[in-house]
């Protein structure tokens, strides 16, 4: 009896963070729309700290946030590389990379940048980036082997790229499409030229893949 209750608390609890998801993301302003970016109890399942940490940012490095949305990821990035750093957030959304852009300014994060990409290409500084990070953007991207072999000109020597993209364990994920299997981003960025260097484990809803520049 117990146990039917909780399922079904939970189930209540996801029922109307996925209509509020809705709506926000119908409402079209581009506040709500960051705030649906954001997430209904994302840190509990997004565990961005440790995202970070597991990451070895150095102080200085320069950091692509590649799809960086509502700049959730955005400003932790900045505080990771901090002022000797920098933080290119990038994405095709007009409304929310002016948005990110204000916000940054407000705050005084000065090491970071805002970039109006293109579907088909980051725009990003060549040869400049020690990592792209990527979150819940990459089942998005078209042409994603071609993308992704276009982006190596972005990365210096030693640059990798982070993927972190929902599995199929959530029905809302399978239902909408809005994953991408694990065995799928590996063999994908091995066709761009890239090699797995670790994957991690610990976010259960997601997948989270770090890959190198194989040699030539």
């Amino acid at each position: 009896m117990r146990q039917n209750f909780s399922d079904w608390r939970k189930y209540l609890k996801t029922s109307r963070s996925l209509i509020l998801l809705a709506l926000l993301l119908f409402a079209g302003c581009t506040t709500l729309k960051r705030c649906a970016y954001e997430g209904i109890g994302r840190d509990e399942w997004q565990k961005p700290d440790e995202v970070i940490r597991s990451l070895g940012i150095r102080p200085g490095d320069r950091i692509a946030d590649l799809g960086s949305g509502g700049g959730y990821f955005t400003f932790r990035l900045a505080q990771a590389v901090g002022p000797t750093g920098k933080v290119y957030a990038v994405d095709v959304d007009k409304g929310l990379i002016e948005d990110l852009a204000n916000r940054a300014q407000q705050g005084e994060y000065q090491n970071v940048e805002t970039i109006l990409a293109k579907y088909e290409d980051p725009l990003l500084p060549e040869s400049d980036v020690d990592l792209i990070f990527t979150s819940n953007t990459y089942h998005h991207i078209e042409n994603r082997a071609s993308y992704f072999a276009n982006a190596r000109k972005y990365l210096r020597p030693n640059g990798r790229i982070a993927i972190i993209d929902f599995n199929e364990k959530g029905w809302f994920e399978r239902f909408g499409g809005h994953y991408t299997p694990s065995d799928v981003i590996t063999k994908e960025m091995k066709d761009a030229g890239y090699a797995l260097q670790r994957e991690f484990g610990f976010l259960t809803k997601q997948y989270f893949l770090v890959f190198a520049k194989s040699n030539p």
